[in-house]
């Protein structure tokens, strides 16, 4: 899979979808009748004109149900149209006019309240993600959009074949981002006419959806995030957009196809472009059709944690166990005549299976206990049993098994930042309320999404729901501190995350990484946090390996140079996964100084290979940047155990701490660093 920027190319290219005008499983109407073209209604009126339009919302509804568009629209409810300008400068081409549906939609009730709907048919604003709970403005929003003209013509209309189909496959999509408070859209006072969602930026970047798509879906969420907000980058709400509809659309062949680029590079003029960005878009009955014999043996190639067999990876080196064995002390040089290359390796070993993994699996069993539940008796959070607490260091350095990793995580998390669970929920709302929301990070965010993570089948399908669910977790994380904003280490960061967690908990989890774990200094400008970091490790090199301190000086290597990513990512992409999800598992139970330990560790196993006759700032550099691979997984982590619970390193690390504040504070930290 290619996981970097890809060219452009006339067929494998497209952009986001257009809904043809006889589609009739609309993502705007839920009906998907009415012709706006017949209404002579614009987007906005760049000249507003005197007149008042006279409109007939009781006609205007009859004429929906039954299947037809009124141009005559007649009634005593009068719309001004002069006194006020929307403040977008966004003028969508004539093909953006508003559906009858979408004029109609908040008008008020002229039919009777309905009945409840049909067994299977799910109204557009109820489809949810209730991973934290509804929100209160959800359920206002369900409330009142139940005795809406658009609510009564879906639960009385009658329904035909296709829309039977089509409502039915809601069920099957993937989970929509919704959102109870949408942006204030740059439309006129509440007053006038909503404004039709613009499905089409241009005629290049249009987003197209085969006609036998099967949804039928039409929220607020939806809504919102296919209209620009005032004064939102263009280039940033065609990437949105189209997330937005491909959330509720899917895409074919997700997790084993390639998929279709739609925002990096824009559609082809060609047919057979076209024929290509149509055949992608999902149509809901992929999980009811057996596996494709493509998928299964996709299936078939990847590891216990999703990932393709990779027969090889540009600098692969073995981190070898044998300096593993004695702990961090004061040590002299080794002997010049040592190698300046470790050893290398052309592809990564076969997992091995993890030692005592069902023995360990009903240790975390009988240690972890409910903490809270719901309502249904559904566990919300965990706790660890009393007097098992002095086991939980021991147990998490030795390995959390993966059955129980989503909840170790959770619990590890939710203790170092002292949260609770209604401060999570209140998180899960605040997810799904910065979807509707512009960031002016999308466009580099999208450039970003597909080569986060390589060769997991999650995210291996552009546009698939894994990277969907990627993007708009760095969108709305994006949103939370001004300061941030967006850095390109967050990604895989969120990506890892994503594998035990859904979306929201994952954007919880990145708010107590931020708010607790000192990443809030890593991502501000500047990266204080890292520079920190930085400092303290020089240090423990200079006091425990001066030979390797003074071979850095005189290669004039700075620890900048090889670490940056190592500290940005949480060692993401410089190990392999397994071995940074146990890295993980001692980070959420230490604090971001076991990353310092991590750091020190790779030094000290390659300590005679830099202060080598042989070394140079090359061969330097080129060790320090390269993937790691332990020889022992076990004993690398009981090295780093054995470091952090040094009560004397801990004592300098903080004194260390408290001098680089200083040096910031007296403007001499530039000069302090390597």
């Amino acid at each position: 899979m290619a996981n970097g920027d890809r060219r452009s190319k006339d067929s494998s290219t497209a952009s986001p979808v257009i809904l043809p005008a006889n589609r009739h499983d609309s993502f705007f109407s839920p009906n998907g009748n009415g012709s706006s073209s017949e209404l002579g209604l614009a987007y906005y009126d760049p000249l507003p004109s005197n007149t008042l339009p006279v409109i007939d919302l009781t006609e205007g509804v009859q004429d929906f149900q039954s299947g037809s568009s009124s141009s005559a629209a007649r009634s005593s409810l009068r719309v001004p149209r002069t006194g006020f300008r929307p403040a977008s400068t966004y003028t969508p081409p004539p093909a953006l006019e508003p559906s009858p549906s979408e004029l109609l939609e908040d008008a008020k009730p002229l039919a009777p309240i309905p009945q409840p709907a049909p067994p299977g048919i799910i109204r557009p604003g109820e489809l949810r993600t209730l991973s934290f709970g509804p929100s209160r403005s959800s359920r206002q929003s369900l409330r009142s959009r139940s005795v809406s003209p658009q609510s009564a013509r879906s639960s009385q209309a009658p329904l035909s074949h296709h829309t039977r189909q089509s409502t039915a496959s809601t069920r099957e999509l993937p989970p929509l981002p919704p959102s109870a408070h949408p942006t204030p859209p740059s439309t006129p006072p509440p007053h006038s006419l909503r404004q039709a969602s613009p499905f089409l930026l241009s005629p290049q970047a249009s987003l197209r959806s085969p006609r036998n798509a099967q949804s039928n879906v039409s929220s607020p969420s939806s809504k919102v995030s296919l209209a620009p907000s005032e004064g939102e980058d263009m280039d940033g709400f065609h990437v949105r957009h189209t997330y937005a509809v491909l959330e509720v659309s899917g895409v074919k062949g997700d997790g084993y196809e390639e998929g279709v680029e739609r925002t990096r590079a824009r559609i082809g003029n060609s047919r057979q472009s076209q024929l290509n960005a149509d055949a992608a878009i999902g149509d809901g009955s992929e999980k009811f059709r057996d596996l494709d014999p493509k998928e299964i043996q996709l299936l078939a190639s990847v590891d216990r944690y999703g990932f393709f067999s990779i027969p090889s990876h540009d600098r692969l080196i073995l981190l070898n166990a044998a300096p593993l064995t004695k702990r961090l002390s004061r040590v002299s040089a080794g002997p010049p005549s040592v190698s300046a290359a470790a050893t290398s390796l052309r592809a990564l070993p076969t997992l091995p299976k993890p030692l005592k993994e069902s023995r360990r699996i009903a240790k975390w069993t009988r240690m972890l206990q409910a903490g809270t539940r719901d309502a249904g008796g559904n566990i919300e959070m965990w706790r660890i049993r009393p007097s098992k607490e002095s086991k939980l260091r021991e147990r998490v350095y030795k390995g959390i098994p993966d059955r129980w990793r989503g909840a170790a995580w959770d619990l590890l998390l939710t203790r170092f930042a002292k949260m609770g669970h209604q401060e999570l929920m209140r998180l899960g709302e605040e997810y799904r309320d910065g979807l509707d929301k512009p960031s002016k990070y999308d466009v580099q965010i999208d450039l970003d999404v597909p080569r986060t993570i390589s060769g997991h089948i999650m995210f291996k399908t552009r546009y698939g729901a894994g990277q969907r669910s990627l993007f708009h977790v760095l969108h709305s994380f994006s949103l939370r501190c001004a300061t941030c904003g967006y850095v390109q280490g967050m990604g895989p960061i969120a990506a890892t995350l994503l594998c035990y967690f859904e979306p929201e908990r994952v954007y919880a989890s990145l708010v107590r990484l931020h708010d607790a774990y000192n990443m809030h200094t890593v991502f501000s400008p500047g990266f204080p946090g890292l520079l920190e970091a930085i400092y303290i490790q020089e240090r423990i090199i200079e006091q425990m390996m001066p030979d390797v301190y003074q071979a850095f000086k005189k290669h004039m290597i700075s620890t900048m140079s090889y670490a940056t990513k190592w500290y940005i990512t949480l060692f993401a992409n410089s190990v392999p996964f397994q071995t940074q999800l146990r890295l993980w598992d001692a980070f959420l139970l230490e604090g971001y100084d076991l990353f310092v330990a991590v750091a020190v560790g790779i030094v000290w196993v390659y300590r005679d290979h830099i202060t080598s006759s042989a070394a140079n700032f090359e061969t330097v550099l080129s060790l320090l940047s390269s993937f790691f691979v332990p020889e022992d997984e076990n004993l690398f982590l009981t090295w780093i155990s054995k470091a952090l619970g040094d009560k004397k390193l801990r004592a300098n690390i903080n004194k260390w701490r408290a001098d680089w504040k200083r040096l910031v504070a007296e403007g001499k930290d530039g000069a302090a660093l390597l």
